[in-house]
């Protein structure tokens, strides 16, 4: 009954409106920052937790073990196994999440106000205390294994990685996080036991809370649940120097339709011009259907059945990307009708219209992220590691309707560059 009663709470809760959310920002007795939206009309708390770092703090020889070690957090604590732990959750009708990325760890809890010391216990047991038991190491191991050996085999993994090792380099942005299969392989308990000391630590923490809990009573349980992890963690890496020279790279692979990513150097999330970058790519390539990229390679010539363009925002490096799958004989006409439109777009760029559409995509779809307390959470936490201020919520529509074309266009002119635009093909391409 309990889980039913869970699926319930996880489904309908939500704020009344996002323009409505309230964050208090609160500091517990043991120096632990959070933020807070108190919603006590469900006895239901959602907590987001969010550790910089991630991936990215492996070293080279060890790549994967931030992202093995998170896998195995739930895998055993204490005295408790994996089942045990699972049943413990279950009975507890709690649910939690854990995750890794080139920039950060993250865990997601979600657990009822009745059950709530027990919840956190448990919690507090697989991030604070994890026992890495040699038969879960194992059994993980295999599975990110395999997953590795999945990826070699799918061109859109393939192309991914060889354009992160273009773009980033000797960074640890230039490899994937889940390794290699010689790394993977080849790591000990005492690695992982180091990666957990270095990544989940209180000096690279951030903190969201939504739901029946109030501040007076957060402080006391934050420190509970966080104080005891270490207080400093391995050193972040520093800025990766993004390079592209414009040219395109092939990857052989045996398939009847290749796959191409294409990047050049992108904008930062704190640049006065974010907004207008961010309207300029709906026009160009993130706007679905109603995108330049995708009425010109889909709609007019039928070369794909999807063209997509992204601002990718990491830690230390931002970059401007896309992606199209073609057939083999005619991935070379879907790449040049993308550096026309890149090239066209910072000449001539956008038109009122497509701008008006441009923002009111964005501004309509901004309030459908506030689905839940679970959804509410993660974007606080998201905007404490972007550094934006605690009432971005309320002001963030209005600066998207700020944006006007004419900044758009400049933006276009400053930002787009067709000659470093660069391709990595997977497949047997023709003519390219």
């Amino acid at each position: 009954m309990i889980r039913y009663v869970m699926a319930f709470v996880a489904v309908c809760v939500a704020l009344p409106a996002w323009a409505e959310v309230k964050i208090k920002e609160v500091t517990s007795p043991g120096g632990i920052t959070a933020w807070l939206v108190e919603e006590p009309s469900i006895p239901f708390v959602a907590l987001e937790l969010r550790f910089r770092g991630g991936t990215s703090l492996d070293a080279p020889e060890k790549r994967g073990a931030t992202n093995l070690m998170v896998g195995l957090l739930e895998e055993g604590t204490g005295d408790l196994d994996a089942q045990e732990f699972a049943r413990q959750s279950e009975t507890l009708a709690a649910q939690f999440g854990y995750d890794s990325s080139a920039d950060s760890v993250s865990i997601s809890a979600r657990f009822l106000t009745e059950n709530r010391n027990d919840s956190l216990a448990l919690l507090r047991m697989s991030l604070v205390e994890p026992s890495f038991p040699e038969v879960a190491i194992e059994r993980v191991r295999g599975q990110v294994l395999s997953g590795i050996r999945s990826r070699q085999k799918d061109p859109g993994k393939i192309a991914g990685e060889h354009m992160s090792a273009l773009i980033y380099g000797a960074h640890p942005y230039g490899t994937a996080g889940e390794g290699t299969l010689d790394s993977v392989g080849a790591l000990t308990r005492d690695d992982i036991v180091a990666a957990h000391q270095g990544a989940m630590a209180r000096d690279r923490m951030y903190v969201g809370v939504v739901g029946d809990v109030t501040a007076e009573e957060l402080g006391p349980m934050l420190d509970a649940l966080l104080g005891d992890l270490p207080a400093t963690g391995t050193p972040i890496p520093g800025t990766a120097e993004v390079t592209l020279d414009g040219g395109i790279e092939v990857v052989e692979f045996d398939t009847p339709q290749s796959v191409a990513v294409f990047a050049q150097p992108g904008i930062h999330r704190e640049d006065e011009d974010f907004f207008a970058a961010y309207v300029l790519n709906v026009v160009l390539g993130g706007g679905g259907f109603d995108s330049r990229l995708m009425t010109e390679v889909r709609k007019k010539r039928g070369l794909t059945y999807g063209v997509y363009s992204y601002l990718v925002l990491r830690d230390h490096a931002d970059v401007y990307m896309g992606s199209v799958s073609s057939a083999n004989d005619r991935i070379a006409q879907a790449i040049s009708v993308i550096r026309d439109q890149w090239a066209l777009m910072a000449e001539v760029g956008a038109t009122e219209d497509e701008v008006a559409k441009a923002k009111a995509l964005l501004t309509g779809a901004y309030p459908l992220r506030f689905d839940g307390n679970g959804a509410i959470a993660g974007i606080m936490v998201g905007m404490q590691v972007d550094g934006m201020p605690i009432d971005y919520i309320a002001t963030r529509n209005d600066q998207v309707n700020a944006v006007t074309v004419e900044d758009v266009n400049r933006v276009a002119r400053e930002l787009l560059d067709p000659e470093a635009l660069t391709f990595v093909v997977v497949g047997k391409p023709d003519g390219v």
